[in-house]
């Protein structure tokens, strides 16, 4: 960034903010951060799977590394939406501490941080099947 006004025509390039920023992505990286994300993912994905027996109006659950989405539906062979189903679980888990967002009709979508440590997932997914048992008796679904 000593370079002399003029010397150089790129407009975003070596601004040190984004340099910082791809730096500490780097070591995050170098520190096990994506083998982070591809454990706490399966982690999710797992548990979300396990919870679809106590919880019928769980769809499909997909996803890669940590963003992980379960659709919400009122019927699993058919895949009708539970959008409705699914704001009231949003709010249940808002109310609980858990911050989750809905995407697309039905889904709701798990976003945590790359180095989340496994007993925060643990604590997240209780408060969200919480979360969802509260919304279901709601909506007269137990």
């Amino acid at each position: 960034m000593t370079w002399e006004p003029g010397s150089h025509g790129n407009t975003f390039g070596g601004n040190p903010v984004s340099c910082a920023a791809a730096m500490a992505t780097i070591r995050l990286i170098e520190q096990g951060a994506m083998d982070n994300a591809r454990r706490q993912g399966e982690r999710i994905r797992e548990r979300l799977l396990g919870m679809q027996s106590r919880h019928p109006c769980l769809g499909d659950v997909r996803g890669l590394g940590l963003m992980v989405g379960v659709e919400m539906v009122l019927n699993r062979e058919t895949k009708e939406p539970a959008a409705a189903l699914r704001e009231q679980v949003i709010q249940e888990a808002y109310q609980r501490g858990l911050l989750i967002i809905g995407c697309g009709m039905c889904t709701i979508r798990f976003m945590p941080a790359l180095t989340i440590p496994g007993h925060l997932v643990d604590e997240g997914l209780a408060i969200f099947e919480e979360s969802l048992t509260a919304a279901e008796a709601a909506h007269g679904l137990r």
